[in-house]
């Protein structure tokens, strides 16, 4: 453990614990929220709150263009940062993208609601448009205050969008109820989170000294977020894409019992998302062939750490039933199978930053969309016949293909450090 601290000593020590503090604070914000709706309306209701966190999600990384990863490069990059139109024209981007991707939802709304909704009355369906809206405020101002290099707000903004939703939650109770309450209590969190945000980028100067928008930057931006986003979509697809299945072809109930399995696994995904997050833009700083040695000495560290990691989490799993209720019980098994399929994270996390920090974000997309083969096929073969626990198999064959794929794409990336990057164009990039 000391060797590992010392490693990550030369990049961010403090800032890599305090991310993995936010994203727990975050997970047991969002634990007490699905234990407290569990227990008031059971699975199905826990069900309606997976799918309102997860599709409003999806459908604004679709359409953003991958806002969210390219603003904290050009916010950081010395090329970009000081342009007076930068910020006025991430924010239109901001605006645009989130109006956009509400229109998408209005367009769809139809399908959306005899594929995932039936049990809604079609105005709640269409409501739901305003999440949509709101959720990609968030994405994009904690990109704003990671691109700023402010990481403090960043991190409390991470524990924030989870917890924020509670306090509004219990606020709105003697008022509402149902589906009615899970959404509410989700844009009012919105909201709350977007405004600290935006109060906070007004006192370190984000507003100062605007110009219009510039057409040609945002074309860049969009072009360079649409380079990173895939990866970003398809992890997602990896990761929700069994939510979305079941709840199409099984139901809120199973889903609401795959939701808890699901959430507590991914606990083990916080020290590999964390080293990504705060990890990549120090990787880019230095030099190609130091990230690539550094990376290397730190993987097999890496991997053991996240098994010895998976040890009390897989201790723990008897105790979900006696948490969120006997009806909970078949979450069990699936936790078991999503634990074991992401014993690679650690590596996973750390590759995805060695790529993004050395300028191939194209080579992590192609890894994810290697594993996003595996989902769509294991998925669509194991849910409609073993329910939570199909869809707990192809999610973790699709982690670790997805760890192996990126393995992959760093020996290969790594061969081309000494290449001078015009010379360096490959199939990984040229794909991407």
């Amino acid at each position: 453990m000391k060797r590992i601290t010392a490693r990550l000593a030369k990049y961010v020590p403090p800032v890599l614990s305090a991310n993995v503090a936010a994203r727990i604070v975050a997970l047991l914000a969002l634990t007490a929220a699905t234990i407290l709706v569990a227990h008031a309306g059971g699975p199905k209701l826990l069900g309606e709150l997976t799918l309102l966190r997860v599709l409003p999600g999806l459908v604004g990384v679709l359409v953003s263009c991958g806002l969210p990863s390219a603003a904290p490069y050009f916010l950081a990059n010395r090329d970009y940062a000081t342009s007076p139109r930068l910020r006025s024209t991430l924010f239109a981007l901001t605006l645009g993208g989130a109006l956009a991707a509400s229109a998408c939802w209005l367009i769809l709304s139809p399908v959306l609601h005899s594929l995932f909704f039936r049990p809604w009355h079609m105005g709640v369906v269409l409501a739901a448009a305003v999440p949509v809206f709101s959720q990609l405020w968030v994405a994009a101002g904690k990109a704003f205050l990671q691109g700023e290099n402010d990481m403090r707000a960043a991190n409390i903004a991470i524990g924030a969008e989870e917890a924020a939703f509670l306090p509004v939650y219990l606020a709105l109770l003697p008022f509402l109820h149902g589906t009615a309450l899970l959404m509410t209590a989700l844009v009012g969190a919105d909201v709350l989170v977007t405004a600290g945000i935006g109060v906070r980028l007004a006192r370190r100067g984000f507003l100062r000294g605007w110009q219009r928008p510039d057409r040609r930057l945002a074309a860049e931006i969009c072009r360079y977020g649409l380079r990173g986003q895939v990866g970003g979509m398809l992890s997602l697809i990896n990761l929700r894409l069994d939510v979305v299945i079941l709840g199409a072809l099984v139901g809120p109930g199973t889903l609401g019992v795959y939701a808890v399995a699901s959430k507590y696994a991914e606990l083990l995904r916080l020290p590999g998302l964390a080293v990504t997050y705060v990890l990549y833009p120090r990787l880019a700083v230095r030099d190609r062939a130091a990230a690539g040695r550094d990376v290397a000495a730190l993987m097999p560290r890496a991997f053991w750490l996240t098994v010895l990691a998976a040890i009390p989490l897989a201790a723990g799993v008897p105790l979900l039933p006696l948490v969120y209720g006997p009806e909970f019980a078949g979450a069990m098994l699936p936790a078991y199978i999503l634990l074991f399929g992401l014993i690679g994270e650690g590596v996973a996390g750390l590759v995805s930053a060695y790529l993004y920090g050395v300028g191939r974000p194209g080579a992590n997309s192609i890894a994810l969309g290697v594993s996003v083969v595996v989902t769509v096929g294991l998925d669509l073969a194991l849910i409609p016949h073993y329910h939570a626990v199909g869809a707990a198999v192809a999610s973790a064959a699709a982690y670790l293909t997805s760890s192996a794929a990126l393995l992959v794409c760093y020996f290969a990336v790594r061969k081309l450090v000494h290449v001078p990057r015009h010379q360096a164009g490959n199939a990984l990039e040229a794909s991407s």
